[in-house]
């Protein structure tokens, strides 16, 4: 299944003005790197936000909300938030602000070089 380009679109809108965002394929999507480090990914039809070990719980209390799997392993920080949840403006920007506020803490995974 590809990924919702609507979706996309609008975080590419909000993320537009923000200085070092670079695209990448992943999770069946695409994800929105900020300053290096995974920030909000867009899966199939869910937003993959990254909103750190802190507000994980509060986050999953949300309506709409799941965990990140992988593996069997639970990614603590990550939760999947269905697009149903984010029509609106407010609703959508919650999420997104979420996962740019943690960006600024958030450590950047080690860079994999190929043999």
């Amino acid at each position: 299944m590809a990924y919702s380009e609507a979706l996309a679109d609008r975080v590419r809108e909000v993320l537009a003005d923000l200085p070092n965002v670079i695209e990448k394929k992943m999770f069946s999507g695409v994800c929105f790197m900020v300053d290096d480090k995974m920030c909000i990914c867009v899966s199939h039809d869910e937003l993959l936000c990254r909103v750190g070990p802190d507000l994980f719980e509060e986050a999953l209390e949300k309506n709409g909300t799941r965990v990140m799997t992988n593996n069997g392993r639970t990614m603590k920080g990550y939760v999947y938030v269905s697009e149903e949840v984010v029509i609106s403006k407010e609703d959508f920007d919650y999420w997104v602000q979420r996962c740019i506020a943690f960006n600024k803490f958030a450590k950047a995974s080690k860079p994999k070089f190929k043999k």
